[in-house]
């Protein structure tokens, strides 16, 4: 009898304790699924969003979907690294990346006597499926604290920009799945001037 009762416990250790073990030693399924995201995180999250307003381009950049908000950062002097995504394609547009190079290619700032260092300005608009813009492109950020005459001088250079490249060749397809989405573009003015031109 007794040997029996002590072959119970054996056995009933050598089944709880591997179970035990299972329990301790879960694996968190978190990491590998997209778990929600807070503002109060102290790590990134999965997936992450990017801003216009973020110090740079959003990495990674990837081929936002067509029925998102398209979001694109313009550096007046782009750094080596960037230096391939501000060549001009040299075919009709068929991707988010070909838009994205062909409007960083499209970029002529305000000459440094009247450019302020450091200056950014957003801009929103559309586009029609033929590739030419939807209404006047719309102000919808600035540096704070600067003249009214740079936040124009800005202004005029990114119209003027866009005006030079209009009527963008896009992709029937490209065409279709763009027209009357929004697109934000952030302008970041990160020439070494040498003088705050136009400085309040």
């Amino acid at each position: 009898m007794r040997y029996v009762s002590a072959l119970f416990i054996v056995m009933c250790l050598a089944v709880t304790g591997p179970a035990e073990a299972r329990h301790r030693h879960q694996i968190n399924p978190t990491p590998f699924s997209h778990a929600p995201c807070s503002v109060l995180d102290g790590r990134p999250c999965t997936p992450s969003f990017c801003s216009v307003f973020n110090h740079g381009p959003c990495i990674p950049e990837i081929d936002y979907p067509y029925g998102e908000n398209l979001q694109l950062t313009i550096e007046s002097a782009p750094s080596h690294d960037d230096a391939a995504k501000y060549v001009k394609p040299d075919h009709d547009l068929d991707t988010i990346g070909d838009l994205f190079a062909e409007l960083r290619a499209c970029w002529s700032p305000p000459p440094a006597d009247a450019a302020r260092q450091g200056m950014q300005m957003s801009v929103r608009f559309s586009f029609k499926r033929s590739g030419e813009i939807i209404a006047t492109p719309r102000m919808t950020y600035a540096t704070a604290g600067v003249s009214a005459d740079v936040r124009d001088t800005y202004l005029k250079a990114i119209n003027a920009s866009l005006d030079a490249c209009m009527p963008l060749k896009f992709t029937s397809g490209l065409g279709g799945a763009l027209a009357g989405r929004p697109i934000a573009i952030r302008y970041v003015d990160n020439r070494e001037l040498g003088k705050q031109s136009g400085s309040p």
